[in-house]
C-alpha cells in the first residue's frame, strides 16, 4: 500500500479502530507505551516507520533523512529516557523539509514553542529542556530499527498515531487491517447514532438473550456473543 493512501484512509480512522482490527486479525496489538501522546492535541499521523536509534547525536537523524521517502514517519528510540531531549525544533523542520509525515519518540522533546509553530505531527514521552549531555557508541544497526517500550519496529511497519496514542502495524497487512478497521468504525457508528435515536445499546447487542445464554453456558463469553450478533464494542 502506497503512503498516499495509507494517509487518506487512516485519515477516518481511529488507532482504537485499528487496535480492534488487530485483535480481530490477530495480529499482535503494538501500541507505544501509554505516556507516548502529541505535542499539539489532535495530532495525527500515519506513515512508513523511518527508525533512528538516538546515541547523543543528532547525526543519526540526519542520515536518516538521507534515504526517507515522502510520508515516512521518523521514530526515535531513546531508551524510554526522561533526562534529556533528544529532539529539537531543527530535527523537525529538518524532517519537515526531508518529506516525512511526523516524528515519533521514545524519550523526549524540547523546543515546545517552536515544535508547535512548525505544524508537523511529533508524539513524545513529554518535554524538558536539557538536550544530550552524552556521545554514546553508536551501533552498527542504528538505523535498522527502534525500539518504543515494548516492542521493535523498523522499515517493515507502518505506525499511527492520534490522541490515543501511536500503535504499529506490518506493513504487509495495512491492507487487511485498514479494511477490517473500517468495518468496525462503521457498525459502530451505526450503533452511536441508534443509541442517540434512543435503542439502548443493550438491545442493540440482544444483552438479554446473552445473559440467558450464559446461564445455560457459562463458557460463553461476551465477545463470542458480540460476533454472532455482529456487534463491534471489543474488537
Amino acid at each position: 500500500m502506497d503512503q498516499h493512501e495509507l494517509r487518506k484512509r487512516c485519515a477516518s480512522l481511529t488507532t482504537a479502530h485499528l487496535a480492534d482490527a488487530c485483535v480481530r486479525a490477530r495480529v499482535p496489538v503494538r501500541c507505544g507505551p501509554a505516556g507516548l501522546s502529541a505535542v499539539v492535541p489532535g495530532g495525527r499521523l500515519a506513515g512508513r516507520v523511518l527508525p533512528a536509534r538516538h546515541v547523543g547525536s543528532v547525526d543519526v537523524f540526519l542520515e536518516a533523512f538521507e534515504n526517507a521517502a515522502p510520508g515516512d514517519v521518523l521514530v526515535v528510540d531513546n531508551d524510554g529516557r526522561l533526562d534529556e531531549a533528544c529532539v529539537g525544533d531543527l530535527a523537525v523542520l529538518e524532517a519537515r523539509g526531508a518529506g516525512l509525515e511526523g516524528v515519533v519518540i521514545w524519550g523526549l522533546h524540547r523546543d515546545t514553542a517552536d515544535i508547535r509553530a512548525i505544524g508537523l505531527p511529533v508524539f513524545s514521552l513529554g518535554a524538558i529542556p536539557a538536550g544530550p549531555l552524552r556521545l554514546d557508541a553508536r551501533p552498527g544497526d542504528a538505523l535498522g530499527s527502534a525500539t518504543v517500550g515494548e516492542w521493535t519496529v523498523s522499515r517493515r511497519d507502518v505506525v499511527v498515531g492520534d490522541d490515543d496514542g501511536v500503535l504499529f502495524l506490518p506493513a504487509d497487512r495495512a491492507g487487511e487491517l485498514l479494511a477490517l478497521a473500517e468495518s468496525i468504525r462503521d457498525t459502530e457508528r451505526r450503533q452511536a447514532e441508534r443509541i442517540r435515536a434512543g435503542v439502548s445499546l443493550r438491545d442493540q447487542v440482544r444483552f438479554d438473550a446473552y445473559l440467558a445464554r450464559r446461564r445455560e453456558d457459562p463458557s460463553l463469553t461476551f465477545r463470542d456473543h458480540l460476533r454472532a450478533v455482529g456487534g463491534a464494542i471489543e474488537e
